[in-house]
């Protein structure tokens, strides 16, 4: 039978360029798993995605029954389509071309490690005109003979949790224990609306591969819908556990849908070196997989994810990735309560994200980089009044979680405006041209100054005081000519900032309280000179 994806790679290890897939989480030798950031980012942080609403599929179910074998015929739709849909069967390739993509191969040993996500996110339009990005996710197989129950479980529900569309891909039936792994899920979601949420889950389908009973239920997804309607329903003589886990299934996923797929053939499952070619495979697996992919990928189709109501993009999802894999690397699988606080503390960490983005970009159009120097006063109203709308924006966005544990997270908000604020004066400070020249200028004003009073004090026979004067000249005009060198090559800096902050001394200790005596003295004492000396370079 064909099996899934092969790479278990260390994550340091260098990647190749180019689409590729990417070991998102990483399954490591004790049973526990990593979430492989840097992979991660790659993809969702991309200036084309990071903000862009985000449609995740994953497939996930047993090893050895073609996941990725699968998933690499959803690559090749997503190439073909472009902003589209492909029409008839062109989309499949070349009947000689081998598959790839995800790599996959025949056999009994397992081959795909933790999980996995493809580097190049596809774009598409969507009918009402947003371009969203679709993003694919192969998964490790459960029920290998390495792995244990909480490996399996735990891949399963980190799938299920970041995808908008998982696919549960099952072998020849649905049977009991592949419901029970969704017992987890169900009671995720019954307290999850017992909060007050939405549904908590989108699109599940349950796809049933190399389906042999078409004689009672027919290939497809009219032969699904009325096998899983058999499948779900409910009598007295079940066990309460299963029994639960059909009733709430619906209520917890958007929607629910079945396809029955048939075996792909015999030249598949036994032919040691087959490598996808399409006249290799039987027609009616063919036909079947232009029934399904379209229906899964078509730009009609796709679903956006969604958490708590509110659409997820590509820096969002990297947030909610954290906060699943904090809980999910324990040694036990985490109980629902602990996945909901996971999640609200994750749904609350991206409104504060774009809390944080509304004030940076609104401030950057009073005081960015192309703007010129603002002064401080205004600087302050624009924070005032653009951290306040921030703010706004947060109470209003729809989270997760109590008063107090959102007003927790609004306080975080207002750390990190004011952190961007802080930021924001520095640079608006630097475009100052006086604040610029201010070293040079005081030092020449140091300069004047000096040479002025070592000639009054030699007319007057001062000369003790002549000669400190003339000291003061000539430390000034070498602390000029190595502010310059500091300037000019970059190199001893610590030296030209402390000639900076002398000059500042300087300046805010003599010269401003010179300049603001004489200005007193002479224009009236009812303005404060002093203060306004100081604004003005401040």
């Amino acid at each position: 039978m064909v099996e899934e994806v092969s790479i278990k790679k260390a994550m340091d290890a260098p990647l190749p360029s180019g689409p590729r897939p990417l070991q998102i989480v990483v399954a490591k030798d004790d049973h526990s798993f990593e979430l492989n950031e840097e992979a991660l980012t790659e993809v969702l942080c991309r200036d084309d995605v990071k903000d862009k609403k985000v449609v995740v599929v994953s497939v996930a179910g047993a090893f050895r029954k073609g996941k990725s074998f699968l998933l690499d015929f959803f690559l090749r739709f997503m190439r073909a389509s472009g902003d589209g849909n492909p029409k008839g069967d062109e989309w499949l390739g070349d009947p000689s071309q081998d598959l790839d993509g995800f790599h996959w191969r025949g056999g009994t040993e397992r081959d795909t490690m933790g999980i996995l996500m493809w580097s190049e996110p596809f774009f598409r339009t969507l009918p009402t005109g947003e371009e969203v990005v679709v993003l694919l996710i192969d998964t490790q197989g459960a029920f290998d003979n390495q792995s244990t129950v909480k490996d399996c479980a735990t891949v399963f529900a980190l799938s299920t949790m970041v995808s908008s569309v998982q696919v549960y891909n099952l072998s020849q039936m649905i049977q009991e224990n592949d419901l029970q792994h969704l017992q987890l899920f169900t009671e995720y979601g019954r307290l999850a609306m017992e909060e007050g949420g939405d549904t908590p889950f989108q699109g599940l389908h349950f796809l049933v591969r190399d389906w042999s009973y078409s004689y009672e239920f027919e290939n497809g997804q009219h032969g699904g819908e009325q096998y899983l309607e058999k499948t779900l329903q409910t009598n007295d003589n079940q066990h309460e556990q299963l029994r639960g886990v059909r009733e709430h299934i619906r209520s917890c996923f958007e929607e629910v849908s079945c396809f029955l797929m048939p075996h792909p053939g015999l030249k598949v499952a036994t032919q040691k070196n087959f490598s996808g070619h399409l006249t290799d495979i039987d027609e009616e697996f063919k036909v079947q997989l232009q029934a399904f992919i379209p229906q899964l990928l078509g730009v009609d189709n796709l679903v956006i994810k969604k958490i708590n109501g509110s659409k997820v993009t590509g820096s969002d999802l990297l947030e909610y990735f954290r906060a699943y894999m904090s809980i999910y690397s324990g040694e036990d699988l985490p109980e629902p309560k602990s996945m909901l606080e996971a999640t609200a503390e994750a749904n609350n960490m991206t409104a504060v994200n774009a809390g944080v983005e509304t004030y940076r970009t609104e401030m950057a159009k009073v005081c960015g980089p192309e703007t010129p120097f603002i002064s401080p006063t205004d600087l302050e109203a624009n924070h005032e009044s653009i951290r306040e709308r921030a703010i706004s924006a947060f109470r209003s966005a729809k989270k997760m979680g109590s008063t107090a544990f959102c007003l927790s997270y609004q306080e975080k908000l207002s750390v990190q405006i004011d952190e961007e604020y802080a930021r924001f004066v520095v640079a608006n400070n630097n475009k100052n041209v006086f604040n610029a020249a201010r070293t040079p200028a005081t030092l020449v004003v140091l300069l004047i100054v000096t040479h002025l009073a070592g000639y009054i004090f030699e007319t007057v026979y001062l000369s003790q005081l002549d000669y400190f004067v003339d000291c003061i000249w000539w430390i000034s005009v070498l602390m000029i000519c190595a502010w310059s060198y500091v300037r000019y090559s970059g190199q001893y800096r610590e030296f030209g900032s402390w000639v900076d902050s002398f000059a500042f001394l300087v300046w805010e200790q003599v010269l401003c309280e010179i300049y603001a005596a004489v200005a007193q003295k002479v224009f009236g004492a009812n303005i404060p000179w002093k203060a306004l000396v100081k604004a003005k370079v401040e």
